[in-house]
């Protein structure tokens, strides 16, 4: 029994027209076969950095939680954590994100705020899933007793287009953190640029015809030359770009029991 996983982000249409790269990242680390963490980042727009800035943040997380592998802790996972107990790791994490976050604005002479994004973490074991949100994006999961549930409304700020980053003064106050205590079966976690196709608006519920083929796909075996091209051509499917010219990253894991 094990998690199976995939993540792949891939350039908006928008952000081709502008020349601009992608600023999405995503990615996973299994801590145990039966453990999995996972973390995607949405670059700001109006930041100049953005794109390090994501990438840095998702793989300060994964590093954080890849520490905690070097020491016998296997044991701190076999019992879910308390939402008290997942604020407080979630916290420690972010607060080092934006100690590397400014480490690097440091170094390169620019204001962290250049390295503005979203971030959205989660932390799987068969029988629990922990997750922390800043910003918008979405978290989706569905366990043996229910089906797909949306984990946090996104953090859409006061006004439209606006949303809170992990450099705002405001982030740790902002943070989402909720704790669930099921089977897990699927999880998936992505940045705003699939919202408007995977999440319906008006009561924030999952679209299930949405995910459904996706958790198929995971069912599959992988042949690993050939995992990449399913997400790619599903990401720049000209059906997926006459809906959204936004960056788009899926963060995909399956628990397969068998």
């Amino acid at each position: 029994m094990n998690w199976k996983a995939v993540a792949r982000s891939e350039i908006g249409t928008g952000h081709q027209k502008q020349e601009i790269g992608c600023q999405d990242y995503g990615n996973y680390y299994r801590i145990f076969d039966d453990v999995i963490v996972g973390a995607v980042a949405d670059g700001a727009g109006s930041a100049k950095h953005s794109d390090v800035g994501a990438k840095l943040a998702v793989e300060t997380v994964l590093k954080c939680f890849a520490d905690i592998n070097e020491y016998p802790q296997k044991q701190a996972f076999s019992q879910p954590l308390s939402k008290e107990e997942a604020q407080k790791v979630f916290a420690k994490i972010v607060n080092q994100v934006i100690t590397e976050l400014q480490k690097q604005a440091d170094e390169k002479d620019y204001s962290i705020n250049d390295l503005a994004c979203t971030l959205l973490v989660f932390l799987a074991t068969p029988d629990c899933i922990a997750a922390m949100q800043i910003g918008d994006g979405f978290i989706v999961m569905r366990s043996q007793e229910s089906e797909y549930q949306l984990l946090f409304q996104p953090d859409k700020g006061e006004f439209a287009n606006e949303t809170t980053f992990i450099t705002s003064t405001n982030a740790l106050k902002e943070m989402q953190v909720k704790v669930i205590s099921e089977k897990q079966e699927f999880i998936c976690a992505s940045t705003d640029g699939l919202e408007k196709v995977a999440i319906r608006l008006s009561d924030w519920k999952p679209f299930s015809p949405f995910f459904k083929p996706l958790e198929e796909y995971l069912h599959e075996p992988i042949n690993p030359e050939d995992e990449d091209k399913y997400l790619m051509e599903f990401l720049n499917s000209e059906r997926l770009n006459s809906r959204t010219d936004d960056d788009k990253t899926l963060l995909l894991c399956l628990f397969d029991r068998e």
